[in-house]
């Protein structure tokens, strides 16, 4: 374009010469036309500006392309990964009961982990039921849905009320467990004073022990002695108002259930076991064993919570 410029002065100082030998009559007919040859060429040149500025356009439009391609893939990837948590195993969350503490499932929590379930082993304050009940609802809090609740003894009292209308448990399993409807409380089923004399120790603050001396024999009389008394020595006191707190609404009325009855129970007479189950239609099995089954029988009971692992999610 420089060059053309040149070009076009050097034409105009050839053409000025030229101009001053001919007449004034002439000399306004070549002005005209030098305007014009001006005029023309600056319209040629701005003719290709709407040219550059539409390739540039274009050129943009498809360097945004793959942007739009990575956005489908992570589209892709969100749904893969939301399908995969869908499919997850279940969690379970074990409640142990009065007189006992989360290590109670000790023997049947490896059983749990290996079959690849995401477990908690809850410690219960066993100071209230409004206590024990909001522990166990964190728990499940904690790890979300789907999720098994299984309860020893009191445990099976706390489960009941935990589960009520919450959306992440799809199962409860009761091992040699309180399930109580509505209003009922555990001196309904174990009056206090059907106990043996001098089984209930209670300390200062309201708080009962089982008797360590008589404990082997009350509450497992199927466990080595050692080992009995060990559970002994681990126990966690209850507050006396756990005996007589009353239910509310049972969410095994909701929920798919599973039992375990010990029949050699001598906490909660099996009697009353075996009417807890077969009131909620629960899924039963029967062991010959004492209030301690999920110490002295951990396979059994481990494999009844596979069971509702699998029943529960179809």
């Amino acid at each position: 374009m420089i060059n053309y410029y040149i070009l076009f002065a050097a034409s105009l100082n050839k053409s000025s010469t030229i101009v001053s030998s001919v007449s004034k009559k002439h000399t306004r007919k070549i002005s005209v036309v030098i305007l014009l040859i001006l005029t023309t060429s600056l319209v040629a040149s701005f003719s290709l500006a709407p040219s550059t500025s539409f390739a540039s356009t274009e050129t943009g439009n498809t360097l945004m392309q793959p942007e739009g391609t990575q956005d489908v893939g992570t589209t892709t990837t969100t749904n893969a990964t939301t399908s995969t948590n869908a499919t997850a195993k279940p969690n379970i969350v074990l409640v142990h009961g009065l007189w006992a503490d989360g290590s109670s499932w000790s023997k049947v929590i490896p059983i749990l982990k290996n079959a690849g379930h995401r477990v908690i082993s809850v410690q219960l304050p066993n100071h209230s039921l409004a206590d024990d009940v909001a522990t166990v609802k964190r728990a499940i809090d904690l790890v979300g849905g789907p999720t098994i609740l299984v309860g020893h003894s009191f445990g099976g009292f706390v489960i009941t009320n935990a589960a009520y209308n919450n959306p992440n448990v799809t199962g409860l399993v009761y091992v040699s467990a309180f399930a109580p409807d509505e209003g009922e409380s555990a001196v309904n089923f174990v009056p206090v004073e059907s106990l043996p004399p001098g089984l209930l120790v209670f300390d200062s603050g309201g708080f009962a022990y089982l008797n360590p001396e008589m404990f082997p024999q009350a509450f497992a009389q199927d466990v080595n002695t050692t080992e009995a008394k060990t559970l002994a020595v681990v126990q966690k006191p209850a507050h006396q108002s756990l005996f007589t707190a009353p239910s509310g609404p049972p969410a095994w009325k909701q929920l798919p259930t599973w039992f375990v009855v010990s029949e050699s129970d001598r906490i909660i007479p099996p009697d009353a076991e075996r009417m807890f189950a077969q009131r909620m239609n629960a899924t039963t099995i029967s062991l010959n064993s004492s209030h301690a089954s999920l110490v002295s029988h951990p396979d059994e009971i481990a494999q009844l919570i596979l069971d509702a692992a699998k029943g529960s999610t179809g």
